[in-house]
């Protein structure tokens, strides 16, 4: 703007030196009040709480400390650069493309001259045009859908597996390859890996790299492909989503948004978890609709005749170690070699596992006990007696075996708990009971897991939104699904994680958005020292807001936070114009003399050519954020597609309706002053002085 100003004054014939002090000079104020104006803008993002204000905290730091820089730069480089470096050529001498492009800028002027005298002349219509245009974006803000922050295609998938809850390892171990076989089969996928195990055993992740983008459709394509395809493994689900560069929260799910439910009775919340979760999942604006409640998982449950066994001779610290030695993993020696050491774990081969109707053709040893008694404090190991036969059975000889089976065992053990009596290495026949002649079993509901949420039982349910709904219509699906349900008062259901999120944000966007107002509003009725004309400057946003929401609406963006920055730099974007404008017309009725009207039409004419410089460079600035491509792209696009839409909207309506607003405003103002000045009470007039009198 500067350069501009200076380079007009040097076209008119004015030396350099003497076009640069006055060009500076002139636009000085209007730099100065476009700068401020803008860095005004950030501070509500600034003093902004919440994972969006510390996210956003280092983008307006930087963006107002580069404004202060090249506010700066504006007004001293740039004058001192202008007299040494510019020269002045004749138009006739310069080129076609000069001299084509000044043709083309001198029909718009003109066509902008005759439209604008045509505005001047019907002002009740521009300003009917402008209340429609306020009107209209408080529409389109209240109805375009919101988002959180964009769906990325960052080339990975994540994928969570949620089983039957009475599957085994090894079944679950099936299912996993059976995903991984099907995801691994489509075309736009390079590789996957996965696991299973660990906390819960029905429970499994997928991790999917995706090819390059020019190779393949959108990542939500490719999980819509796969959907079906995978809905075909019976007994188990695979819940992918797109690995975003943004999450907010920490807890785990096999979905990218949560609702929690809380009551003041658990039996509540196991009833209507599962009523909640069947209802959404008929919800359109829903998908991928999950609950983390897991209720229904089998266990078997043994009963054991502690008369029987004691009868038999068995304790039951000998059932169970034995069916600890079936069924877990004893660590029972240790093989040393030159080398390395191995562990030797004991276990049933995992072909058993498969039925509970292993426990019939288990068998208890009587050998096995823990010394008791008098054993104890009898013969130790290494004790040697006399040979006895084979029908004596003295309690010294009973002692001697017990406690050197116990010695020698406890050697393999290495000190890893309590160790068997049993012989360790026998050829003798030992007695052996079964276990089914003391006890029986049966198969009984259990929870695999108990979540909670602080120190309360709770239930999550997952969810992901449909390709063509936004974050903000899936919250009107669940509240309709409450509703319908007649969920009663005593559950409390609330949004976590990104969902939480998203809702603060979406209360603090109103807050947001009229603090930056207030903000411009105060810096320039500092700088203008009037409450009006800065409403005037203001008059310029809603045609930016109006602008911003219908390209939104036109490429198939929602509102998202994103988005919301975009708007908020439109504020000091587009007010530029205004600033321009009132910034000449004020200073050529104040010093002048000339009316509103010959003021204000001058000053649009003369300012036309940086207001069109400014919004084609801020424009083509943006016009890489909204066209971008590559990973990641998505999250920058809105910002992009927010500031060109409203600069083209804003520019198409603020050279006509900023000069009748301004009109309106000064006439206004006029008549508050006299307004005032019929309230003051007269200033009192001070005595005259009297004559001297002389006698």
């Amino acid at each position: 703007m500067v350069l501009e100003n200076i380079t007009r004054h040097m076209e008119a014939g004015m030396p350099r030196m003497q076009a640069s002090i006055q060009g500076a000079r002139e636009v000085g104020f209007t730099v100065l009040s476009m700068s401020l104006s803008l860095v005004a803008v950030f501070l509500p993002i600034l003093l902004m709480g919440g994972i969006v204000g510390r996210l956003f905290r280092e983008f307006s730091i930087t963006l107002s400390v580069a404004v202060l820089v090249s506010l700066l730069v504006s007004l001293t480089t740039t004058p001192m650069m202008c007299s040494r470096l510019i020269r002045h050529i004749d138009p006739a001498a310069r080129g076609r493309l000069f001299r084509a492009s000044e043709r083309v800028f001198e029909a718009m002027l003109n066509f902008y001259a005759r439209t604008l005298r045509w505005a001047l002349a019907n002002r009740g219509l521009v300003m009917v045009l402008l209340a429609a245009t306020v009107i209209f974006n408080i529409y389109l803000f209240y109805v375009i859908p919101k988002g959180f922050f964009p769906q990325q295609d960052t080339g990975r998938l994540n994928g969570g597996i949620q089983a039957d809850q009475a599957i085994s390892f090894q079944s679950m171990s099936g299912k996993l390859r059976q995903f991984i076989k099907i995801v691994q089969a489509d075309p736009a996928v390079d590789t996957v890996v996965g696991f299973t195990g660990g906390g819960q055993t029905n429970g499994g992740f997928i991790f999917v790299a995706l090819k390059a983008k020019a190779q393949r459709i959108s990542a939500d394509q490719v999980i819509a492909r796969l959907r079906p395809k995978l809905n075909q493994v019976a007994g188990a689900r695979l819940f992918l989503q797109a690995v975003q560069d943004i999450h907010v929260g920490g807890r785990q799910s096999n979905a990218q948004y949560q609702y929690t439910l809380q009551g003041d009775s658990v039996t509540d919340i196991y009833k209507w978890t599962p009523k909640l979760t069947d209802a959404l999942q008929h919800a359109p604006a829903l998908t991928d609709v999950n609950s983390d409640q897991q209720q229904n998982g089998l266990q078997i449950q043994l009963t054991v005749d502690r008369d029987t066994a004691s009868r038999l001779k068995l304790n039951p610290a000998a059932i169970d170690s034995t069916l600890y030695d079936a069924f877990g993993q004893r660590d029972v020696s240790t093989i040393y070699n030159a080398l390395n050491q191995y562990h030797v774990v004991m276990e049933v081969a995992p072909k058993y596992w498969q039925s509970p109707d292993t426990l019939k053709n288990l068998w208890i040893s009587t050998a096995g006990g823990t010394v008791n008694g008098s054993q104890s404090t009898n013969a130790v190991a290494g004790t040697v007696t006399s040979t006895q036969t084979a029908t004596s059975s003295t309690a010294a000889t009973l002692a001697a075996d017990t406690a050197r089976n116990q010695a020698t065992n406890a050697l393999a053990q290495s000190g890893r708990g309590a160790v068997s009596t049993g012989a360790a290495d026998s050829t003798a026949a030992e007695q052996m009971v079964p276990l089914a002649a003391f006890s029986q079993y049966a198969p009984v509901n259990t929870a695999l897991a108990v979540n909670h949420q602080g120190t309360f039982v709770a239930s999550t349910i997952s969810f992901n939104v449909a390709p063509n709904a936004s974050l903000s219509d899936a919250q009107a699906a669940i509240a309709q699904a409450v509703n319908e349900i007649h969920m009663p008062p005593t559950i409390h259901g609330s949004f976590q994680g990104t969902a939480q999120a998203f809702q603060d944000s979406l209360s603090s966007e109103p807050i947001l958005i009229l603090s930056a107002l207030a903000a411009v509003y105060i810096v320039l009725g500092v700088l203008y020292e009037s409450y009006i004309h800065p409403i005037t400057i203001l008059s310029t946003l809603p045609s930016a807001g109006a602008g911003a929401v219908l390209a939104l609406r036109l490429f198939g963006s929602e509102f998202s936070i994103i988005a919301l920055i975009g708007v908020i730099l439109l504020i000091g974007i587009v007010k530029k114009n205004a600033i321009m404008m009132i910034d000449f017309a004020l200073d050529a009725q104040r010093t002048q003399g000339r009316s509103p009207e010959d003021a204000i039409y001058t000053a649009s004419l003369l300012r036309f050519r940086p207001i069109m410089m400014t919004t084609m460079a801020a424009m083509l600035g943006a016009l890489p954020l909204a066209f971008g491509t590559g990973d990641g792209a998505e999250m920058r696009q809105p910002l992009g597609i927010s500031i060109v839409g409203g600069l083209i909207v804003s520019q198409m309506l603020t050279l006509y309706t900023t000069p009748v607003t301004y009109l309106y405003l000064d006439r206004f103002g006029l008549w508050c002053g006299r307004m005032w000045s019929r309230l003051q009470p007269p200033a009192p007039h001070a005595p005259s002085a009297l004559p001297a009198h002389t006698p």
